[in-house]
């Protein structure tokens, strides 16, 4: 067995390990609503929460370990295998959807003081989770029929490989890259250009505050606003930049074989290399906002805590009342 191999065996089974709890942890805090966070906000990394999760049961454990511990299990039945990936790419497209939603829900709120009211609301939060969730497992329908048996035996398909029409037919060539550049090259493009225009308006709206503040009391002060939005630009740009470094190896593996016109079955051993890093990478990805929260949210971490320390403390209740 080739030493990538091995790492990728070893760094998967390792996310999985890390990712189901973190996920499930970061589900089960933010749901109570107790972490200082808006409603709307708290909809949002809850959403993104379990999108990773999904990501993590399907591409991680459903397709990857599943493929290097139990090969020839049910799982790998053609129509099994099939509905495996169908829901994986659901689960990916949802998980950095979710991340570009939030990502416009805190410019909004930062930078449209007048729009914030209207948008940055819990309601608004559902209906642009639900509407994105409907409309990207829609995008993946397709992907089914994609897809055929790679062998037979007994009268019982195997393994899901692309049909050859995939590759050929411009109905399917567009599709892909639509597909492609739905995610994750739009994201990219919108969370970089969402992230500039935050920065220009803190920028400006920073220097102007500062100057209205001298010219009224003389003095800089502390200014509950600004270490407001300060906390929140924070969580915004730690999350989509964990997003976009974690993602990028994927990213620009893609576009050196689109522009080289590599096809991804021809690569060389380096290139493969590269690409198999990058889909780990991007499966790491789902693992680091339960992390992220808890270096930048305060109350997040209390939280945590307290779920940390509830299991003792409710052992050591039970036995003292026993003893007495």
């Amino acid at each position: 067995m080739l030493p990538i191999q091995y790492a990728q065996r070893i760094c998967y089974m390792i996310i999985a390990v890390i990712g189901v709890p973190v996920n499930l942890v970061a589900i089960v805090i933010l749901s109570r609503g107790k972490c200082g966070l808006s409603t709307c906000t708290t909809r949002y990394l809850v959403a993104m929460a379990a999108a990773d999760l999904l990501v993590v049961i399907t591409e991680v454990i459903l397709r990857r370990i599943n493929a290097y511990y139990f090969p020839r299990s049910f799982l790998d039945m053609t129509p099994v295998c099939t509905f495996i990936y169908l829901l994986t790419r659901v689960a990916i497209d949802c998980s950095v959807w979710f991340t570009v939603t939030f990502t416009f829900d805190r410019f909004v709120a930062i930078c449209c003081q007048k729009l914030k009211t209207k948008y940055c609301t819990g309601r608004t939060a559902a209906v642009v989770l639900a509407t994105s969730c409907f409309l990207l497992s829609s995008k993946n329908v397709p992907f089914y029929f994609a897809f055929g048996h790679g062998e037979k035996i007994d009268n019982v398909p195997w393994i899901s490989v692309a049909i050859p029409a995939y590759y050929t037919e411009p109905g399917w060539v567009g599709f892909d890259w639509f597909d492609t550049v739905l995610t994750p090259l739009l994201p990219f493009v919108v969370i970089l250009l969402l992230n500039a225009l935050t920065v220009r308006h803190i920028l400006v709206a920073s220097r102007a505050r500062k100057r209205l503040r001298c010219e009224s009391k003389g003095e800089n002060g502390n200014d509950s606003e600004m270490e407001s939005r300060r906390k929140s630009v924070i969580l915004l740009f730690t999350i989509s930049g964990s997003f976009i470094l974690l993602w990028l190896v994927f990213v620009i593996n893609f576009l050196y074989y689109i522009i080289a016109g590599i096809n991804p079955g021809d690569y060389n051993d380096s290139s493969y290399k590269v690409a198999q890093v990058g889909y780990i990478l991007r499966s790491l990805s789902c693992c680091t906002n339960t992390f992220i929260y808890g270096v930048t949210q305060s109350k997040f971490r209390e939280q945590l805590k307290s779920a940390v320390k509830y299991p003792l403390t409710s052992i050591i209740q039970l036995i003292n009342k026993q003893n007495n």
